[in-house]
């Protein structure tokens, strides 16, 4: 098993490519256009989430303090300006920010994870990714997550947001599930117990553990990441097994 682990270049990299293509999305789209891929919303909806994500992370992401700050508010977003606007602005502040931006540097999180700053380097550009691939979508003009960068989104989803609780909706598992991303050759194991998950390390569990896999999941990196989001159906993937336990690997 191959495991990719990012570095601040590859997130930074990833928002170099991920935040312009958003933008041209945005660009394209009448502001009241549908977001498919989540519904309810629409463009200016989407863009006005990711600049409010922006500037929130911008205001503590670098101060050196892991103590917890402020609740985001929407509401202090400045008048008088588009969402596209409001949105480059806050992507300009958190790039310039990231640039400048030591890794290592105590930066609070939500997750039970070291509160570093590359926490948020890592959450900015999958958040960033994804909502490219809605923009895209809603101008019938979606490309794939590249796929590096994909497969570090589905460990983002195994090793952060399951273990921090951040499931789509509560619900009770119990089992193995495989995932396999054919782009990349890599793979994950995932052991559901109740409402709780554990990532499991293969080169060290499986030797007196049973591993038996109840569920497999095999896919692009981009295909499984996106339905890990739900933005695309598990039968988008090849599945095998107990496909129940795939809803309990959705996060959102």
């Amino acid at each position: 098993m191959s495991r990719l682990h990012g570095t601040k270049d590859f997130w930074i990299g990833a928002l170099r490519a991920d935040g312009p293509a958003f933008a041209s999305a945005v660009a394209e789209a009448p502001p009241e256009t549908p977001v498919l891929s989540r519904p309810g919303w629409t463009v200016a909806d989407l863009t006005l989430h990711l600049a409010s994500i922006y500037h929130w992370v911008h205001s503590f992401a670098g101060s050196g303090d892991a103590g917890q700050p402020a609740r985001r508010d929407d509401a202090e977003l400045a008048a008088g300006a588009t969402p596209l606007q409001l949105w480059q602005h806050g992507y300009d502040q958190l790039m310039t920010l990231f640039d400048g931006l030591d890794p290592e540097a105590p930066a609070w999180n939500w997750a039970p994870q070291p509160k570093k700053a590359a926490f948020w380097l890592r959450r900015m550009a999958h958040e960033t990714a994804v909502h490219r691939w809605d923009a895209q979508l809603a101008i019938a003009a979606g490309g794939p997550i590249e796929a590096k960068l994909a497969a570090d989104g589905v460990g983002e989803v195994l090793d952060t947001w399951l273990p921090a609780g951040r499931r789509a909706v509560p619900g009770q598992w119990h089992g193995v599930v495989q995932l396999t991303a054919t782009d990349v050759a890599q793979e994950w194991y995932l052991r559901l117990r109740g409402d709780g998950v554990a990532l499991l390390d293969t080169a060290t569990v499986f030797g007196h553990e049973d591993h038996h896999a109840r569920a497999q999941a095999t896919g692009t990196a981009s295909d499984l990441l996106l339905a890990l989001w739900g933005r695309v159906s598990f039968d988008t993937l090849e599945v095998t097994g107990d496909r129940t336990l795939l809803e309990g690997l959705r996060t959102g």
